[in-house]
């Protein structure tokens, strides 16, 4: 990989490698945790854009169990912890796509040392900047909208790209797109489902898809499982998807894609 390009006034944090890798360690946030990679495809071009770093418990269990840990106590610490893990993990599994991260936005207490932090992990594992995507659950109920673009408008100016996950399902929806466009709009799954017989659905994902391509936005489609879902949504001009038919998240691994998965495959 090519080393990452910082952003200008970054200076690397005091200490050496192993301040970074103390970031990850299960004993800041109290409990063990792992990760999966789900890939994000390119449906045209018939390759991987991304890996979504999932997280798991520590011998592959759900999410839940994992999630149900985090606390007011420990939230923030469990935050960073998954970016500096993520990071590595991607490292060492040879990722040379991008990875997306999911991250807790009400777990931002300092922003400049939450960016900080990644950037130090980014400069330790040499993972390019414009290669780590930072996703938000538009679900999340922010407080403060506001300071929240504010954060994002951040994490671009430092060289990441951004996503609002699960959009169309959450409280923030157009709002949040006055304040801030992110690079990537990730539709929610239960727009999805089915799509292909169902047309209002079908009439809000190609309003979407219009409205981000005036907003110089990438569309990504999740929670795809059907040939006939993907079929759909390649026609209304979205490329980027991710769900079961390309692959299942891997557990600390690199997922295998089929060639069947590909429309003419």
């Amino acid at each position: 990989m090519s080393n990452p390009s910082f952003p200008e006034g970054f200076v690397p944090l005091a200490g050496t490698q192993r301040d970074c890798e103390d970031c990850g360690k299960a004993e800041r946030v109290g409990f063990q945790f792992e990760f999966a990679y789900q890939p994000i495809v390119d449906v045209n071009q018939k390759l991987v854009f991304a890996h979504e770093a999932l997280v798991r418990g520590p011998n592959g269990e759900g999410a839940l169990s994992v999630l149900s840990q985090v606390n007011d106590q420990n939230r923030y610490r469990f935050d960073q912890a998954c970016r500096v893990k993520a990071i590595k993990g991607a490292k060492e599994l040879g990722i040379r796509e991008h990875i997306s991260i999911n991250f807790l936005p009400n777990a931002i207490y300092k922003p400049e040392l939450c960016i900080r932090t990644t950037l130090e992990a980014a400069r330790v594992h040499g993972f390019p900047l414009d290669r780590i995507i930072f996703e938000v659950t538009e679900g999340e109920r922010i407080e403060d909208g506001p300071w929240f673009a504010k954060i994002l408008r951040e994490y671009k100016r430092c060289g990441f790209k951004t996503a609002i996950d699960d959009f169309g399902a959450g409280y923030a929806g157009m709002k949040l797109l006055a304040d801030f466009q992110p690079d990537i709009v990730k539709i929610d799954m239960d727009l999805i489902r089915g799509i292909e017989g169902h047309r209002p659905r079908q009439a809000i994902v190609r309003s979407l898809v219009r409205l981000c391509e005036e907003l110089a936005i990438t569309v990504v489609a999740e929670g795809i499982e059907t040939p006939a879902e993907r079929d759909f949504l390649r026609d209304a001009g979205i490329a980027l998807m991710q769900g079961y038919l390309f692959a299942k998240p891997a557990f600390r691994a690199v997922a295998e894609i089929p060639d069947t998965a590909f429309p003419g495959g």
